[in-house]
């Protein structure tokens, strides 16, 4: 282990192999170090999903980290240079499945909260972590039932920050201030199975839908904004046919998807959607699934103290961008929450050796420490 108190915590996460819904005792790490700065303890398990709330002090505002523990699993283990769960230093980079996606911004957000209570032991406000093993998964039993529980009490969440790796070229370059939402739709178009010969008899639903998935392909659905993209109209998936030559289908399947700005609700998306679907004469099943609301934290005491954070170790500003994928973040969102997500850079994560530069570490928990002192001094 090194004598860096960063590196070693991340080296004894790494080595636990924490395939999602699996913790692997990381969590156990984690706490045994919380407990001993003060921090209650909650562990809640939902079904196959281990998450933890701890807390230390019970005044506002209440300032809290937000991870994950688990990591998407390892990939074809021969294209890996080192064992992806055998954390491994090579050329001044940490390998090893989470170094980036997020087992190194954990081990960060531990030690900048043991350096901040031992100079300010006496701060302003409250500390807490919010942690789950289920982030890269379903995401159902994870972060969105601590929330729940959560505001079912009325403890809600002041600012927070995600450890999610928001950097591009280097540590702190971009500040992830806000996330689009995501909604899929699971159509099927529903025709008549018949002989390719004899189309009068049949009703292809192929020819029928295309009109109508081409207009929403080429509808302008928003003009994005300050923070914002456009919100763009995705097909992942399209299905449909026996496999025969000779057989006109009888059902068509199609999956697109929804990435929406602020400047869209998930009712407008669908109210439209089903409006050019209907005006297609189309017979129809449409099945939603909403992951969640964008969210934007565009200003605040969180925002100005993780930029006053980054500029300070970094000597130069952040970005503050909304690209990407959906977070956990989303969720903390809910509770009316300062929410933004700073963490490692992001080129190697979810491929095989994955890896973190150690000193991207350093400065990430010096990051962490600033912006707590920034918000609770």
């Amino acid at each position: 282990m090194s004598d860096s108190p960063v590196l070693a915590l991340a080296q004894d996460l790494l080595q636990r192999q924490s395939v999602t819904p699996e913790d692997a005792g990381c969590q156990d790490l984690m706490i045994q170090r919380l407990k001993a700065l003060g921090f209650e303890i909650e562990v809640m398990v939902f079904e196959d999903t281990t998450n933890f709330w701890a807390r230390r002090g019970s005044e506002s505002p209440l300032f809290a980290f937000a991870g994950h523990t688990d990591v998407v699993p390892s990939g074809p283990l021969e294209q890996w240079h080192t064992p992806p769960f055998e954390p491994t230093i090579i050329d001044g980079y940490l390998h090893a499945r989470g170094a980036a996606d997020m087992k190194g911004s954990l081990a960060c957000m531990v030690v900048a909260v043991e350096r901040f209570l031992a100079e300010h032991p006496n701060h302003k406000g409250s500390i807490a972590f919010l942690i789950t093993s289920d982030e890269e998964g379903p995401f159902i039993n994870g972060t969105t039932r601590v929330v729940d529980a959560l505001m079912a009490r009325d403890e809600i969440i002041d600012m927070c920050i995600v450890g999610e790796p928001s950097s591009t070229n280097q540590v702190g370059d971009v500040i992830k201030n806000g996330r689009r939402g995501s909604i899929t739709g699971d159509l099927t178009v529903k025709g008549v199975q018949g002989h390719v010969a004899y189309p009068h008899l049949a009703n292809n639903p192929v020819h029928h839908a295309l009109p109508a998935l081409t207009e929403l392909a080429s509808t302008t659905w928003d003009n994005g904004n300050e923070f914002f993209p456009p919100t763009s109209f995705q097909i992942p998936n399209l299905s449909s046919g026996t496999g025969a030559s000779n057989v006109i289908p009888g059902e068509f399947h199609v999956q697109f998807n929804f990435r929406f700005s602020t400047e869209l609700t998930d009712v407008e998306i669908k109210r439209r959607v089903h409006s050019v679907l209907d005006a297609h004469g189309l017979d129809y099943d449409l099945k939603w699934t909403l992951s969640g609301h964008p969210f934007l934290t565009d200003k605040g005491p969180l925002i100005d103290a993780v930029v006053a954070a980054v500029k300070a170790v970094n000597h130069q500003p952040a970005q503050l961008l909304t690209t990407g994928g959906t977070s956990d973040g989303r969720f903390i969102a809910r509770m009316g929450s300062q929410v933004v997500e700073l963490g490692p850079v992001n080129a190697t994560i979810h491929k095989v050796n994955e890896c973190v530069k150690i000193a991207d570490l350093e400065k990430l928990t010096d990051m962490y420490q600033k912006t707590l002192e920034n918000s609770l001094l």
